[in-house]
């Protein structure tokens, strides 16, 4: 079986996928966990959430489809806005810190990709260390950017969604509640539908590697 034919990645490249994801889903749903503990609401907290202990936010089957169609998902954080002092304004920071996390964790990547390069730790390597090293720090950059980028887009049960929920007037915010399987259904739809991708999803995906040439361009300077 031709399994690169299968997966989204290479079949050498999984273990450095695979550790991406558990760095970049661990650390989205903890900063989600972490914000709303900090905003008042014990319920992730309660249901042993705020940690960075990725056995209980990775969702494996979400993870396997990752390395399966390219996308995926981590387990969501519970969270009671009832809670929080400002339900509404609190809740679009608890969901925005999520991708947000993906954000600097990708940038995170880009400047420890030119610190190693500039400084030669990379030219004087071993090649099969250099690669290594370069491969990870490739996905950890990527993955992360695109983590970013795939969950602000305003479907469910995407955060962007959920930012948009507590942007938007009540009224909104109840039809957006009665038709939430419509949108569901329609994120299915643009995700394995090729045409229905190919105008939707993918020219949002599209904004991935000029993001990435973006930051790298005010990192890159710092050290060449």
């Amino acid at each position: 079986m031709n399994w690169d034919s299968i997966l989204a990645y290479p079949i050498q490249d999984l273990p450095f996928v695979a550790l991406v994801l558990i760095i970049a889903f661990t650390v989205h749903e903890f900063a989600h966990a972490y914000s709303a503990y900090k905003f008042g609401d014990n319920t992730a907290y309660d249901a042993g959430r705020v940690t960075l202990n990725p056995r209980v936010h990775i969702d494996w089957l979400g993870a396997i489809l990752i390395l399966i169609a390219g996308f995926g998902w981590a387990k969501p954080v519970p969270v009671n806005q009832n809670r929080f002092k400002h339900p509404r304004l609190m809740g679009v920071v608890v969901s925005a810190v999520g991708p947000l996390s993906n954000l600097v964790i990708g940038i995170i990547g880009l400047v420890i990709l030119y610190a190693l390069d500039s400084s030669g730790v990379l030219a004087n390597s071993s090649r099969g260390v250099s690669l290594a090293l370069t491969t990870f720090l490739g996905y950890l950059i990527s993955l992360n950017f695109l983590l970013f980028v795939f969950n602000l887009i305003p479907l469910p049960p995407l955060d962007g969604y959920r930012i948009i929920q507590d942007l938007v007037p009540l009224k909104v915010r109840y039809k957006m509640d009665q038709n939430v399987q419509w949108g569901v259904f329609f994120f299915l739809l643009i995700v394995f539908i090729p045409p229905l991708r190919k105008v939707t999803l993918d020219p949002v995906l599209g904004m991935i590697s000029p993001l990435i040439d973006f930051f790298a361009s005010i990192i890159r300077p710092i050290f060449y």
